[in-house]
């Protein structure tokens, strides 16, 4: 089966760093196509390849173009489920399922003010008070996660999935922005940074 995914910058482009991983996860082979964003011509470019002119975008054989990373994460667990991307408990998928519908509408405050941005390393003078309540959240999420079902592995339901593709922008950003966190949610932060293929995304945006 043929896979092509399109993403943007990989310094600046969150939700293209989650469809990647989304892929990665599977260990299938694929073609990846990066499309500069803020340019001139990006919205004419992204627009040969998906109707909303975001990214990322999975172009696929059977299904054509799937642009929506939610739709990328559950086709792509349909097609390869060897690969386990979601919980194999029924009560651990349901939560993993419900964060990361979370994180897909939510936390507006933290994406504003601050934006991924994987070259930087300096924290911001003030924190808003709206910004720190979606820090709090996210925190609180991570530990519930480990707590409940993240015995078997360091990762938020133990073993690498989904979930982990979805909160690891929001972990390249409080690295970023030098915030500060509980012991567990720092120790999380650190295991998406060891993740393999975070890490080559991650040198890629460095080199950009």
């Amino acid at each position: 089966m043929s896979l092509e995914l399109v993403v943007g910058n990989k310094n600046y482009s969150s939700w293209s760093l989650r469809g990647w991983l989304l892929v990665e996860l599977t260990g299938t082979a694929y073609q990846e196509t990066l499309v500069p964003l803020f340019r001139p011509d990006t919205h004419a470019r992204l627009l040969e390849h998906s109707p909303t002119a975001k990214v990322p975008v999975l172009k696929t054989e059977d299904a054509g173009a799937i642009w929506d990373s939610l739709a990328i994460a559950e086709y792509l667990a349909e097609r390869f489920p060897e690969a386990a991307l979601w919980p194999r408990d029924v009560a651990a998928r349901a939560m993993a399922r419900s964060v990361c519908a979370e994180m897909h509408s939510g936390f507006g405050a933290l994406r504003s003010h601050m934006p991924m941005d994987m070259q930087r390393n300096s924290p911001l003078a003030s924190v808003a008070d709206e910004v720190k309540s979606d820090i709090q959240r996210i925190v609180a999420i991570w530990t519930g996660c480990r707590e409940r079902f993240g015995q078997s592995g360091p990762y938020l339901f133990g073993q690498v999935s989904i979930a982990d593709a979805y909160f690891a922008p929001v972990a390249s950003r409080l690295r970023s922005y030098g915030v500060q966190l509980p012991a567990e949610a720092a120790a999380y932060v650190e295991t998406i940074f060891q993740w393999p293929a975070f890490q080559r995304w991650l040198q890629a945006a460095l080199k950009e």
